[in-house]
């Protein structure tokens, strides 16, 4: 990856392991004991430093930050004024700057220090939602994703779902940091996709100077969509394209992970999670309900697909309703809407029924968004209240070690803590070791369908449905 690299460091720690693991834990920062243990505190995990640019921190989303190993105390730093447009996606760092978007097609950034606006930018006229053909975002749907930042270019970029008169397209909209200028501003509508139909939920990434964007259906799954993943230069150009369900007449498998953003690794390859196809036969999925990886070109490498996909493409069980945890000692946990997890072999992904080991009667309830994972523990965005999974490689195995109550938005780790949000518009501090409840925050009712915090210049942050609100953890 261009931006978000691997650093070189001295692998004597890592004696042992092989060169895919040894770059994979030192992308998430990871002290070399973490490797041989399988184990780590919260403290043990690095994210590159105080900013957060990209959805759960970094390439792989590992949703971990820097800071104290135990948590002494919140208090609220600021809260800012109401934004125009609901806030669906998270909140980013760089810098001094927070930067937020909404779906009124509105950029902000906010100060870090007190919340207030720097610069908003319109980047285009957001669709009404009568327009569309289904969909549950109202009143009017503009960005939707959490955007990505560039630091080295200084530019933030979103996709914007914009009209102009009868006519509905997405943009990848690049602004200045420091002004909100635009300087890039690009149609990535893949050729033959039906833009009213296609819904651009996942987070962005940047994988090697582009902007990787994917996109599904409306919730409803209505008209004629796929699962699409586009790779735009960063200064605009040539869109690269995959398709999923690409076969003739077959469609959906959707690519939204309850908006979380595809995965980097640390040799450029995407990783994703789709959904439901319409292929409800035959002997291949044609990657939906499927864990994919592709090559930093977009060319399928591998994937995995349980052997229920035909009843789970009929079923509407999509496994991407979460995002791939890539794992430091070469394993991927996934789950979505089955209610069955599966651990999977990063190396070997299997095809179909190609898992390690699966854990049924999971959850009861939808995965839905991006995990966090410290080590070996992966933190769960079950529906029901987030769960730590404990993942051992030898022999495969899951172990749920816990699972909260009222606390079911996707987590993040920071300060010694899990934090989460509620749909009832609360900010949750758990107990890393048992899941039970440390702090409780009130922000207020969220639009976003699965809010998650981040964590950024010495601020806990989480959104509201329109207003951002800042914490300061006392070290």
């Amino acid at each position: 990856m261009k931006h978000f690299s691997v650093r070189d460091s001295a692998l004597g720690g890592f004696r042992g392991l092989s060169t895919r693991r040894i770059a994979l834990a030192l992308a998430l920062g990871l002290a070399s004991t973490v490797i041989a243990t399988g184990m780590a505190s919260p403290a043990a995990v690095a994210s590159g430093g105080s900013d957060w640019p990209v959805y759960h921190g970094n390439a792989l989303g590992s949703g971990a930050a820097a800071g104290s190993s135990s948590f002494r105390g919140a208090t609220r730093a600021w809260t800012s004024r109401g934004l125009h447009g609901q806030i669906f996606g998270e909140p980013l760092v760089e810098g001094n700057e927070v930067i937020v978007a909404t779906e009124s097609d509105n950029v902000y950034a906010l100060t870090a220090t007190g919340g207030k606006v720097v610069w908003a930018t319109q980047v285009g006229t957001p669709v009404p939602s009568h327009m569309l053909p289904c969909g549950d975002i109202r009143p009017r749907v503009g960005i939707t994703s959490t955007p990505v930042i560039d630091p080295a270019r200084s530019e933030v970029f979103v996709v914007a779902d914009e009209r102009a008169r009868s006519a509905i397209s997405h943009h990848l909209v690049g602004l200045s940091l420091s002004t909100g200028k635009v300087l890039l501003d690009e149609v990535v509508d893949p050729p033959g996709s039906t833009p009213a139909a296609q819904l651009q939920r996942s987070a962005l990434t940047l994988d090697d100077g582009r902007v990787i964007i994917a996109s599904g259906g409306n919730a409803g799954d209505c008209s004629t969509y796929h699962g699409w993943v586009v790779a735009v230069p960063e200064a605009g150009g040539a869109l690269g394209t995959f398709e999923v369900d690409s076969a003739q007449g077959d469609n959906q498998g959707a690519i939204w992970m309850g908006g979380a953003a595809p995965i980097v690794d640390s040799g450029g390859n995407i990783w994703l999670a789709t959904g439901n196809g319409s292929n409800t036969s035959g002997s291949s999925p044609d990657y939906s309900d499927s864990v994919v990886e592709l090559s930093s070109t977009l060319q399928p490498l591998a994937f995995f697909a349980p052997s229920t996909w035909a009843n789970d493409n009929a079923s509407d069980f999509d496994l991407g309703s979460s995002s791939p945890a890539l794992l430091p000692d070469g394993l991927v946990f996934q789950a979505g809407k089955s209610q069955t997890a599966f651990l999977l072999d990063q190396s070997a992904l299997g095809g179909v029924g190609g898992q390690l080991t699966e854990e049924g009667s999971f959850c009861g309830a939808d995965v839905d968004g991006g995990d966090a994972f410290v080590g070996q523990t992966v933190y769960v965005p079950c529906m029901n209240g987030v769960m730590a999974v404990q993942v051992q490689a030898s022999p495969p195995s899951l172990v749920v070690q816990w699972t909260s109550s009222d606390a079911p938005g996707p987590p993040i780790v920071a300060d010694g803590l899990v934090w989460t949000i509620s749909r009832g518009g609360r900010l949750y501090g758990l107990n890393p070791q048992t899941g039970s409840q440390t702090v409780q925050l009130k922000i207020g009712a969220v639009a976003n369908h699965f809010p998650t915090p981040s964590v950024g210049d010495g601020l806990l942050l989480a959104a509201s449905a329109t207003r951002v609100h800042a914490f300061t953890l006392t070290p």
